[in-house]
């Protein structure tokens, strides 16, 4: 609790656009990014996670939280950014739903109305997303998102969203191929059985790890990113970290599901000696997550830039 009061404080001082600035070089120093920019290919991500239908800022009723959050500024922060970014790329890592009256009265329906109107791409899927059962995010999602359902160690063969949620999607950002796929935590005993229905859980280390190698030798992605709602850390249970230290395709992980705040993106080695980013940004909406990824032209190394804003 101590850490993230200290984040939240430090997030506090800084401009609402720029926010915090940590580099962090990734088979090329990161200086070489910003010395020769013009002759590199850049893409922004922004992603969120653990929203849980906080439309409206916190109230101001002396709390911590009071007046941060709620869709009209995020909404405004991404425009500015994509007025200043060529390509842009906005990703949720799932729990959507649930939280304040506007679920409960909704049941889903503004959460996906919103997400579409800020352009999201693209989101996974959290357990709390199952709390208007699985009927109710198949129609919400079906009757008002515009944007990629994706989560590939979920089996939907026997529900009505079957056709409505994707292993993987590709998103072609300027020159660069980026690949995302998506994983969900375990729901028995977590949801309802009622109202996830048939769905199968699968194993999430070996599906990801299936579809990555997909991404990265099949299609040829030049990233690639998972959508986890696994959770960061655990003593004894699969998590952000256990997928990325069993990885060898994945370049980024996108987390959820516990509300961590990391004001940069921690880093794990892969089974194949290389470097995994895990990126999550607390919950509500606090925070909007942005990491600047930039590729020289023959695309042979890369690095980040962390630029997560307090809203």
């Amino acid at each position: 609790m101590q850490a993230r009061r200290s984040f939240l404080k430090k997030l506090g001082s800084l401009a609402l656009v720029a926010g915090s600035s940590t580099l962090l070089p990734r088979f090329a120093r990161a200086s070489d990014c910003f010395e020769y920019e013009n002759r590199m290919h850049k893409v922004t991500l922004l992603h969120t996670n653990d929203v849980h239908s906080r439309i409206e800022p916190f109230p101001m009723d002396g709390g911590k939280n009071q007046g941060k959050a709620g869709i009209a500024k995020r909404a405004g922060l991404i425009q500015q950014i994509r007025r200043e970014e060529k390509e842009v790329l906005l990703l949720d890592a799932g729990d959507m739903f649930q939280g304040t009256p506007y679920f409960n009265y909704f049941g889903g329906e503004i959460e996906m109305k919103l997400m579409s109107k800020m352009g999201y791409d693209a989101a996974t899927i959290g357990n709390h997303d199952f709390d208007g059962g699985i009927d109710g995010l198949h129609k919400h999602y079906s009757k008002h998102a515009k944007f990629d359902l994706i989560n590939c160690n979920y089996d939907f063969s026997n529900t009505i969203m079957h056709a409505s949620c994707k292993p993987y999607q590709i998103y072609q950002k300027g020159a660069i191929k980026i690949g995302v796929l998506g994983v969900g935590v375990e729901l028995e005993g977590l949801v309802p059985n009622v109202l996830y229905k048939e769905t199968q859980y699968l194993p999430p280390i070996k599906r990801a790890n299936e579809i990555a190698a997909v991404l990265k030798n099949d299609e040829q992605c030049d990233y690639v990113i998972c959508l986890s709602h696994l959770g960061y850390q655990y003593k004894n249970k699969v998590s952000d970290r256990v997928l990325a230290k069993e990885s060898e395709y994945i370049d980024l992980i996108i987390g959820g599901h516990t509300h961590t705040f990391l004001d940069k993106p921690a880093l794990v080695q892969n089974k194949a000696g290389r470097e995994v980013f895990i990126s999550q940004v607390g919950w509500a909406g606090i925070v909007l997550g942005r990491i600047d990824l930039y590729f020289e032209q023959n695309f042979s190394s890369k690095c980040i830039e962390c630029k997560n804003s307090l809203i």
